[in-house]
């Protein structure tokens, strides 16, 4: 078969913006507060997760491009876009996503609450009675912990800190000393609630009627500045750079170094102003000026700054029958006893959430317990607070196991819980490392060294996922527990590359970054170009949160010039166009967005029909191909292998929540047809 001719191609016409890719992404989501076959207040939830996602997308990703912009304006990314195009074409794409938001949750969402008896009740419509109570409540509970600021040269405009609540008042009149000043900002501690619910036993009010904090501050603000009158009170909210300048190499004490600067976080650059719609366009200039930021970075908000808060609604509300269906992942009947005997006969996968976690835990509590288990190495990126991983590390440690613990401790957001595992583990006597210095160790993996009658024995744990019981409840990833000696062999090795010094060792069996995976990935895919080439099939299956490293998306492009047949699984960002004529034929991109994150990476190659599985915590970005330390794991048992390859087809099967990627970088539905919702499916077919 002769190569396929060159097309001369354009860096835009060749690769998706990956920014403007993770804002679709979250249309995706928050298109499911609109799908009425999805429980009312799961809806509700999905509202939320869109608002907290773009809260991050700016305190990171825009962050980044704002200074990106400032440092080197003319620098151009993989699809050919300076900084300040990039940042024009995100503001018009996030404006109207925002404004979709708002009136998802003003005509939608409110009423079909209202109509099942749960309301935001907004101040016309407080009863007598209501008003009475809620005055009563601003006195006794607020108005103590509010520090209203009058804003004259005695009293500069304070600091704003980080996606805080605040209310900027508009004053006439003089105060007791005379002083007449035009404005006052008023700050909403974190510690008050955000969202207040009525008594039923006050007259007037149903049973979950709520009212927002912003309203109760707005309709008693006049009481915080007697003798004067407030005729405006507008709350606003500003978001700031939250991505951390650390230099590592310059560090003494990593764990020192972090917890100097994560302070810093609450007080960076501002990125985004959010203010209520009705705000005077007089108040919003002279909040963007104090700011620093332009007219495009400011958001007008039709309702609370924060839709992020209303997360604790469906907790309120006893209501079931407006909730997903419980359901109660299982434990595969292998694993509820003797785990080492059952990894010993053979590998053992797991898959969240449709199976528990639970054997995960109880495989370190055994080996904690277990007189001949002599140590345990144990990477930890997000762990989530009390972590009953962490609880049976200590008990390993305190019961005089060797305990080697990795933890991340530049996990994003997951800092200060780092720091503070790392404190305990230290307590006891673990030994602990944060990694390599300039390399995040994203790895999942645990190593059981044990001593048996034919010698000392390891028993391995490798997943696509954290460490963190309660996302494994609602995340989707595979867990792998084997015994085979050249898989622990090498998961030792990788564990020594992390707790010491040495060259890089050859692995036998897995893919490493930032070493080998992405050599393997190319040489895997290029076997495939290479079959096809001989008049063979060629098929690869990936799927993943984020796709997009150039020179993968190249090879995928020459895979489908070729002929192989290309289908990717993509939740999140992904910056290749499918569908282009001479181009990416052959390829495929969908998302499946629905109850749980799809979270695992599994890459599938056809191999002339010896069908090659891979598992992994990386994605295909750079960032994990060559900036993270990472593992890739085959899956050679063949049940396992099979099932999982069910499964990737069952995802490619799914017409009911998934979303095929356009080449324009549009997402559209496809006709439901009979394809049933592959997570469903599985939570049917749970063990």
């Amino acid at each position: 078969m002769k190569n396929p001719p060159a097309l001369e191609l354009t860096p835009a016409e060749l690769f998706l913006n990956r920014e403007l890719s993770l804002l679709e992404f979250n249309r995706r989501v928050l298109a499911q507060a609109l799908d009425e076959t999805v429980p009312l207040l799961e809806r509700l939830k999905f509202l939320c997760i869109s608002s907290s996602n773009l809260d991050e997308f700016f305190e990171i990703r825009v962050a980044g491009l704002q200074q990106m912009a400032e440092i080197n304006p003319n620098q151009r990314g993989s699809d050919g876009q300076t900084p300040g195009e990039l940042l024009a074409a995100i503001g018009s794409r996030a404006h109207g996503l925002v404004e979709e938001q708002y009136r998802v949750f003003n005509e939608v969402l409110i009423p079909a609450l209202e109509n099942e008896k749960i309301r935001f009740v907004r101040r016309s419509e407080w009863t007598t009675e209501q008003d009475a109570w809620l005055r009563s409540y601003f006195q006794n509970e607020l108005a103590p912990v509010l520090s209203p600021i009058g804003l004259d040269p005695a009293h500069p405009f304070p600091r704003i800190l980080n996606k805080s609540l605040n209310f900027i008042v508009s004053l006439s009149g003089k105060d007791a000393f005379g002083r007449s000043t035009p404005y006052a900002i008023v700050q909403a501690p974190r510690a008050l609630p955000r969202l207040i619910q009525i008594p039923k036993t006050v007259e007037g009010s149903g049973p979950h009627d709520f009212v927002f904090l912003s309203s109760v501050i707005h309709a008693y603000v006049d009481e915080l500045f007697p003798g004067m009158e407030a005729s405006g009170c507008f709350q606003f909210r500003v978001t700031r750079n939250s991505d951390l300048a650390l230099d590592e190499a310059e560090a003494d004490d990593l764990l020192e170094e972090l917890e100097d600067v994560l302070a810093q976080r609450q007080w960076g650059d501002t990125v985004r102003l959010e203010v209520a719609h009705n705000c005077p366009e007089q108040l919003v200039s002279y909040l963007a000026e104090e700011m620093q930021l332009q007219a495009i970075d400011i958001y007008s908000c039709n309702g609370p700054v924060n839709l992020m808060r209303l997360m604790q609604v469906p907790d309120l509300v006893d209501r079931p029958e407006l909730k997903y269906p419980a359901f109660a992942s299982r434990t595969p009947k292998a694993l509820t006893g003797d785990l080492f005997a059952a990894i010993r006969q053979k590998d053992q996968l797991l898959h969240h959430p449709y199976e528990s976690f639970a054997p995960v835990v109880e495989f370190l509590r055994q080996a904690a317990r277990d007189p001949n288990v002599l140590a345990i190495k144990q990477t930890l990126y997000r762990t989530g607070p009390k972590s009953a991983i962490v609880e049976a590390l200590i008990e390993a440690a305190r019961n005089g196991k060797e305990v080697t613990a990795v933890v991340e401790l530049r996990a994003r957001f997951d800092e200060e819980a780092n720091i503070d595992l790392a404190e305990q583990l230290q307590d006891v006597g673990a030994h602990v490392v944060y990694g390599v210095v300039g390399y995040k160790t994203h790895a999942k993996m645990c190593l059981i060294v044990r001593r048996e009658e034919t010698g000392l024995k390891h028993y391995a744990h490798l997943g696509t996922g954290n460490y963190h019981p309660r996302t494994a409840r609602m995340y989707t990833d595979y867990g792998l527990f084997t015994a085979d000696k050249q898989i622990c062999q090498d998961v030792h090795a990788v564990f020594l590359q992390l707790t010491s010094l040495g060259k890089v060792t050859k692995l036998h069996k897995l893919l490493q970054s930032p070493f080998t995976m992405a050599k393997g990935f190319h040489a895997r895919i290029d076997r495939e170009i290479e079959n096809v080439k001989k008049g063979k099939a060629g098929r690869v299956i990936a799927k993943m949160n984020s796709l997009v490293e150039p020179e993968i998306i190249q090879a995928l492009y020459r895979a489908s010039q070729a002929g192989v047949q290309v289908d990717c699984i993509v939740r999140g960002m992904c910056s290749l166009r499918p569908g282009v004529k001479g181009l990416s034929d052959h390829i495929t991109v969908r998302s499946i967005v629905g109850r749980f994150l799809e979270h695992h990476r599994v890459f599938s190659f056809h191999n002339d029909g010896s069908t090659e599985v891979w598992l992994s915590s990386a994605d295909w970005m750079e960032r994990n191909l060559f900036r993270r330390v990472e593992v890739a794991f085959p899956v050679e048992d063949k049940k396992i292998r099979a099932r999982i390859l069910e499964d990737l087809n069952g995802y490619l099967a799914d017409t009911a929540q998934s979303w095929i990627l356009q080449a324009d970088g549009n997402y559209l539905r496809p006709d439901k047809g009979e394809g049933k919702a592959i997570q469903q499916k599985l939570m049917d077919e749970a063990p």
